[in-house]
């Protein structure tokens, strides 16, 4: 048995744009459904949901059939966190709040096996397919996929060293938090916030690296691509549930 081949990680390599979807329900039926609709990636977020390992692990067995390659968000940059969203099956994984090159080297370090890092050894992981893929001690640093999150205007105006550090595969921008470091707090739209977020696809495509973004407004998302980012997140599953099912309640109610 081979090592599964991560198609998100050439794309993001290759600076081709990827469209994806938010998902914060920790539902492995949320999962399989969003998985089906067409989108290229899904993130599976355990920083600002209550996603636990367990139910990650269905999420990622719901996900499989479908479209879309999972990439899971950790909570934070720890090395023990990261070992455990590898182990049980992620070949794509998000570091949030990454402030200096040092930070990107380490999130770097807890991706790679000894002795290009610290990732722990397991032997028969579900990474590993319990054991059956060949090889696959060696062949998992070339298909894990690392990106790092710049959410503040600190580690903005590092960004380029942080893109820099080898091993970091893309820079996800994080618009909220960084919008509140720039003053305006739940404004994302505002002005400064806006040119700060255009900068920084400019300035990523400057040294070869891809850039990604989340939003739920469309306008927002096709200015984005144009601006130059390569993973788009367009929308959050529970928005989604929560618009459709708000839209569907109003109109019987409001009758």
């Amino acid at each position: 048995m081979d090592i599964t081949r991560n198609v998100f990680k050439q794309a993001v390599k290759e600076r081709r744009l990827q469209i994806g979807i938010w998902s914060s329900l920790c539902s492995n039926i949320g999962a399989e459904v969003i998985s089906d609709s067409g989108f290229d990636w899904i993130l599976l977020d355990t920083e600002h949901s209550p996603n636990e390992l367990p139910g990650l692990v269905t999420q990622l067995q719901a996900s499989g059939r479908g479209t879309a390659t999972p990439v899971v968000r950790a909570a934070w940059n720890d090395m023990v966190l990261i070992k455990r969203i590898l182990d049980i099956g992620a070949q794509s994984i998000l570091i949030p709040y990454v402030q200096t090159p040092d930070e990107a080297k380490r999130a770097v370090t807890s991706v790679r096996y000894p002795p290009r890092g610290m990732r722990g050894v397991a032997g028969a992981s579900r990474a590993s397919r319990y054991g059956r893929v060949n090889d696959y001690l060696r062949k998992a640093d070339d298909e894990i996929c690392l990106l790092v999150q710049v959410e503040t205007k600190s580690a903005l105006d590092q960004i380029e060293a942080i893109a820099s550090v080898e091993g970091v595969d893309g820079v996800f921008i994080g618009p909220a938090d960084l919008s509140a470091s720039l003053g305006h707090l739940g404004n994302p739209q505002h002005p400064e916030a806006q040119a700060a977020i255009q900068d920084a696809a400019r300035r990523l495509a400057k040294v070869g690296k891809a850039a990604g973004i989340l939003t739920g407004v469309e306008a927002e998302a096709r200015r984005y691509i144009e601006w130059g980012y390569n993973f788009v997140a367009v929308g959050t599953d529970t928005v989604l549930l929560a618009r459709a099912a708000d839209a569907l309640a109003k109109s019987f109610k409001a009758k």
